[in-house]
């Protein structure tokens, strides 16, 4: 069996650190568009120790498992992702495409989570938000959100015109499936029931983000019953690497904040 065979794997990527005085908290971690589990590293060796965390590979990942676009309930990757962690996981971390992805199942389950972080997730509040221009910009300007992330794995070693070729090499791989499937969960953001996510949420931004724009980022945490929303200075699209030691403490903080003062009791 291959990973083709595996739309859906998760992984346990670190144990938390010493989880003799109660349960750790088990924290799932979901990444974007043609993105992979590594996207996670640097925050994985920085996160509080409290942590259990575990990696979700999506079947959107790198050259992406044929025929996942072919369905319209993205959400029920989420979900699969989210059973796949032993004892289920009361956190989940999720990233551009894989917050719309979970805020899709999360919206249309009354399953939830203990807490949930989404970074730099795709919304806007009305359907009148979109128009041809919106159309345009994400069909025409896609391959430089794949190019951004390119540069922040390489850590901007490599030169412009490079990034841009192994761009349109990757928007050929995600094809217009993807890219549909993609497009047609951010059109449906307006309309998702999120009323119900009644859990606590941090949704984070960055500030220079062409994809995913702050201020939807902040509309978003408004529009759930208990969020609060922080954008990261200077930063793009990939917070989680770009600034991964204040994305730590930001996620470490909302925790403490929410799990330790409020639920940790239950998880003993």
């Amino acid at each position: 069996m291959t990973d083709l065979d595996e739309p859906v794997i998760v992984r346990r990527a670190r144990p938390a650190g010493d989880p003799a005085e109660h349960r750790p908290v088990r924290v799932l971690l979901m990444h974007g568009l043609a993105s992979s589990g590594t996207s996670w590293e640097r925050f994985v060796r920085l996160a509080s120790g409290d942590c259990e965390l575990w990696v979700a590979e999506l079947p959107w990942r790198g050259g992406g498992v044929p025929g996942w676009a072919e369905r319209d309930d993205v959400g029920r990757w989420a979900a699969e992702a989210m059973a796949r962690v032993p004892g289920g996981a009361d956190v989940v971390v999720a990233h551009s495409f894989g917050a719309n992805t979970l805020l899709a199942h999360l919206a249309a389950t009354a399953d939830l989570p203990r807490a949930v972080v989404l970074v730099s997730p795709f919304y806007r509040p009305s359907a009148d938000d979109f128009d041809w221009a919106a159309i345009d910009y994400y069909l025409n300007e896609f391959h430089r959100i794949l190019a951004d992330g390119i540069r922040v794995r390489s850590g901007g070693r490599l030169e412009p015109r490079l990034q841009t070729d192994m761009a349109l090499k990757v928007r050929e791989r995600v094809g217009p499936y993807g890219w549909v499937r993609f497009f047609d969960t951010y059109l449906r953001t307006p309309h998702l029931p999120l009323a119900g996510i009644d859990v606590p949420c941090l949704v984070v931004a960055g500030e220079t983000d062409f994809a995913a724009f702050p201020a939807d980022a902040i509309a978003l945490a408004g529009a759930l019953p208990d969020a609060r929303a922080h954008v990261v200075a200077g930063c793009g699209h990939f917070v989680m690497a770009e600034r991964a030691e204040e994305f730590a403490a930001l996620v470490d903080g909302f925790l403490r904040d929410i799990l330790h003062d409020r639920a940790l009791e239950s998880l003993t």
